[in-house]
């Protein structure tokens, strides 16, 4: 009786264990044929380099003094949606320039959610949001070395309120330059 109470609670404490929530980066590679807004070969020359402050030998940390399209790290999300809008295209293509010619670069892609959804779900939901971002950086050359991708789901709004812009402005992907 003693040694079957035992084992019950070593796997009592074994399920309670694995239900623990791990922190993983990761790593999936852009899928086959995907098209993102932006990437055509008929792109004005013009725009590759417009607003574009280079940060030279100063590091990633020069960034956060960068203006034009750099200085914007945020890209936002509709409502229980992962796909880029359009009007972010040359945002995600900016930093991939970026960071194509830094290749000591790195970013950090911070997935948020509103607070709507269980937790469950908004971490996922931050995580496929981070890994579009990802994926459209990659399919514009940048290297995967240089992306990592963490979901903070709803645990870090941007704005507080239970409204349409509070909202709307936590539903987003952070693009955070680091060593």
């Amino acid at each position: 009786m003693k040694r079957i109470l035992s084992v019950a609670l070593l796997l009592v404490g074994a399920a309670l264990l694995s239900g623990c929530p791990k922190k993983h980066n990761v790593n999936e590679p852009p899928a086959a044929g995907t098209q993102v807004p932006g990437t055509n070969s008929g792109d004005n020359a013009s725009t590759s380099t417009r607003g574009l402050n280079d940060a030279g030998d100063q590091g990633a940390n020069a960034m956060d003094n960068a203006t034009g399209p750099l200085a914007r790290k945020i890209i936002y999300f509709d409502f229980d949606k992962s796909e880029i809008k359009p009007e972010f295209a040359d945002l995600v293509a900016a930093h991939a320039r970026n960071l194509t010619s830094h290749p000591n670069y790195h970013v950090k892609l911070e997935g948020n959610t509103d607070e709507r959804g269980t937790r469950e779900y908004n971490i996922g939901l931050g995580e496929r949001r981070a890994q579009a971002v990802r994926r459209a950086l990659m399919l514009q050359g940048v290297a995967e070395s240089q992306l990592t991708t963490v979901s903070f789901g709803a645990e870090r709004p941007a704005a507080e309120g239970d409204d349409e812009t509070a909202w709307a402005k936590n539903r987003r992907v952070e693009l955070v330059y680091g060593p």
